[in-house]
């Protein structure tokens, strides 16, 4: 019998829903079956905790005295640059942002030791925050230059937004070439001598919802420690790849973009990286609530480590010179078992995400509905699924003629 999220709530509030993660969902099936498991289970929740690049968090500072117009300056914070080209005290600031002597590499090449990522670490963490900034004045906004310590008690707001997050599968990265390289995917030795991956694969999200069916725009989450929401399908969402019998996507395929309040988020769930010789990133920690709606949405959480599948890559020459083509698939629980195959070699892997924090999530959000503090919510619409004619498209370069 089909339940509706509305039903599923008034049960939270009641104390008489019944929460499971989705590790935990694998066995109840495996012992009761589709159709048992759906009409006991009320939610499903999942979690993944890694590097999430397109991340960033927008705040305002409040206007100083005399005021400054920081749209069309430059601003700094702790060093890395901030965007200010909304008005005139509103910045944004990426994971990825690096200060200018981190761009020169004149200090310590290639290491890259803090960055926007390491930036919001702190802010959300409730460290003083320097800020430098510009302003070419104006007669309402006469001031010129402002040389400060920001805290997050004191903004205004403070909100993470993160325009790709949460991604549906993801690539195995190896190196066939004979020097070792420096990629988003952390260190790739030469010669296959190992192979990373990012997922939290029968935990992750959008594996255990592959259509789409439950997460919208609109659904509520556990982000950063706090509460957040879906806001829109992430940049190169791209629902329409091959897809395996199970309908799991057997490549990178959806994303999410997701906001919530900062000032409600703990600095365990957002972490800054480096990577070397690449350069800085943020360590995002987000849940997703799946109501179990009926069998077919029972089904899809079930789904386990072996049956999802991700694509071997090369690093060294088909990925960056954007070169179509798999060496091969392994599926999660092979890559987790600490080692695989390929062209006849053993080949060490690791995980650049963290499942062990995954797991944490996933029952931290259980806990949450269990107690009633967290209630799920109705998605305004769905994000594109499949069947929608969405894509990603690749750059398609056009020649600029001189004058």
């Amino acid at each position: 019998m089909a339940k509706t999220i509305v039903e599923i709530n008034e049960k939270i509030k009641k104390g008489k829903a019944v929460i499971v993660t989705a590790e935990e969902i694998i066995d109840i099936v495996e012992k009761k079956g589709i159709s048992k498991a759906a009409q006991e289970v009320d939610v499903v929740t999942t979690g993944t905790f890694g590097p999430m690049c397109s991340s960033g968090t927008y705040f305002n500072i409040g206007h100083s005295k005399p005021k400054i117009k920081l749209g069309g300056g430059n601003a700094y914070l702790n060093d890395v640059p901030a965007y200010a080209g909304f008005a005139a005290v509103d910045l944004y600031v990426g994971a990825t942002a690096l200060p200018d002597y981190d761009l020169r590499n004149k200090v310590h090449p290639g290491e890259f030791s803090y960055g926007g990522g390491h930036l919001i670490e702190d802010l959300v963490a409730g460290k003083d925050i320097k800020l430098r900034a510009t302003g070419y004045g104006t007669d309402c906004y006469p001031r010129k230059q402002l040389e400060t310590f920001i805290n997050i008690k004191d903004l205004n707001e403070a909100v993470l937004f993160n325009p790709r997050n949460a991604y549906q599968n993801y690539n195995v990265a190896i190196n066939l070439s004979n020097k070792t390289i420096y990629t988003y995917m952390g260190i790739l030795k030469p010669n296959l001598k190992n192979a990373n991956y990012c997922s939290a694969g029968q935990l992750s999200p959008l594996l255990n919802d592959p259509f789409y069916k439950t997460i919208g725009i609109g659904t509520k989450i556990f982000l950063g420690g706090g509460v957040g929401y879906i806001a829109w399908q992430g940049t190169q969402h791209n629902p329409g790849v091959k897809r395996g019998e199970n309908g799991v996507p057997l490549s990178p395929a959806g994303t999410l973009a997701v906001i919530g309040d900062l000032k409600q988020m703990n600095s365990k769930w957002l972490v800054g990286v480096s990577f070397k010789g690449y350069g800085v990133s943020l360590a995002v920690g987000i849940g997703i609530p799946i109501p179990i709606l009926n069998e077919e949405i029972c089904r899809y959480t079930a789904v386990k480590d072996e049956d999802l599948w991700a694509q071997i890559i090369d690093y060294s020459e088909a990925y960056p010179q954007s070169k179509p083509g798999s060496l091969g698939q392994v599926n999660y629980k092979q890559l987790k078992s600490g080692k695989i195959t390929l062209e006849g070699k053993e080949i060490l892997t690791a995980n650049i995400s963290s499942y062990r924090r995954a797991v944490e999530i996933a029952n931290i959000l259980k806990d949450n509905i269990q107690k009633g503090e967290f209630l799920l919510s109705e998605p305004v619409t769905n994000i594109p699924g499949p069947d929608s004619g969405y894509s990603f498209k690749p750059l398609t370069e056009r020649p600029i003629q001189p004058g």
